[in-house]
């Protein structure tokens, strides 16, 4: 799974106001011919991430080339269940990539339009938010 080999902060604030507005940069296919564009916002975990990969490269049966353009280096911290407030924050519970709506999450290359096109409809499965597959502007 994909976390950072170091932070700045071990805990920061969450920062809801990340989530507003549209994505300024990663919004087009620059690396491979096809891509997986968000159309929400949402924090997307590495877990996800990491189910996304697997089900492309298994549709592909290993041929192309996969990107992935999201990185998870927001922790998000939770205190356990039936504790009481206060005694400070939260331990790390997981760590999340902050999404805006048109960002291209995953691109691909080397294989036909069909089987691009599948391979991202089974990753688009696996996230919590809608997607539209994209191509290259100069294909």
């Amino acid at each position: 799974m994909l976390l950072p080999k170091k932070v700045k902060y071990r805990r920061p604030q969450k920062g809801k106001g990340s989530l507003k507005g549209n994505a300024h940069r990663g919004t087009d296919v620059v690396f491979g011919s096809y891509g997986l564009k968000a159309l929400e916002t949402e924090w997307i975990n590495s877990r996800q991430i990491e189910a996304c990969r697997i089900a492309i490269t298994r549709r592909m049966k290993r041929e192309g080339k996969l990107w992935i353009r999201i990185f998870p280096a927001k922790p998000i911290t939770k205190k356990p269940a039936e504790v009481r407030m206060g005694k400070g924050k939260g331990s790390p519970e997981y760590w999340a990539a902050v999404v805006k709506p048109g960002r291209i999450l995953f691109e691909i290359e080397g294989v036909p339009i069909d089987v691009a096109k599948e391979a991202l409809r089974l990753a688009a499965n696996k996230l919590p938010i809608k997607t539209k597959f994209v191509v290259r502007r100069d294909i």
